[in-house]
């Protein structure tokens, strides 16, 4: 009994420091997140930039009163007819909190002025191969009561059309 508890005892006393020194030298973690879009042959709509559409600010010119447009390259591709776009919920708006003060948006997609119904932005023949299609993003002048912080969500939906017999 005695040479059990003499083995036992140095056992736990060995398995408690390491646990106690592991505590004293520290430890530190950061988690990563990642994420892959790595689109069809087939179909695909997508910024050139992957970073574009994070937080874009449309800055204020003091001397025109006019806030900057916004324009990126989107690559649209549909080997099985045409592309078509569309903004959910209709046309965006700069928001602040208070709907009377909402300043409009007009996107365009390749020339095309994005609503709220799917217009075709891209026809079959130019997206077959894949096209790159500018995006731009106007807001109205804001009038001189629209002051403040502004912001807007806008999400862009991209159809693959296939061709009409």
């Amino acid at each position: 009994m005695f040479k059990k508890f003499a083995v036992a005892v140095p056992l736990a006393v060995l398995a408690l420091s390491s646990s106690v020194t592991a505590i004293a030298a520290g430890e530190a973690s950061h988690t990563v997140n990642l994420k892959a879009n790595i689109p069809t042959t087939v179909f695909h709509a997508q910024p050139r930039d992957p970073n574009w559409g994070r937080d874009e600010t449309m800055s204020y010119n003091l001397v025109s009163g006019e806030l900057a447009p916004l324009s990126a390259i989107y690559d649209l591709k549909n080997t099985n007819g045409s592309v078509h776009a569309y903004i959910e919920g209709g046309p965006a708006v700069l928001f602040n909190g208070d709907v009377s003060q909402n300043i409009p948006l007009t996107t365009s997609l390749n020339g095309v002025t994005l609503t709220g119904t799917p217009q075709e932005v891209v026809n079959e023949a130019d997206s077959t191969p894949g096209v790159g299609a500018e995006m731009r993003i106007v807001a109205a002048k804001p009038s001189a009561t629209q002051r403040g912080s502004y912001t807007a969500v806008m999400p862009v939906v991209f159809d693959a059309v296939l061709p009409t017999p």
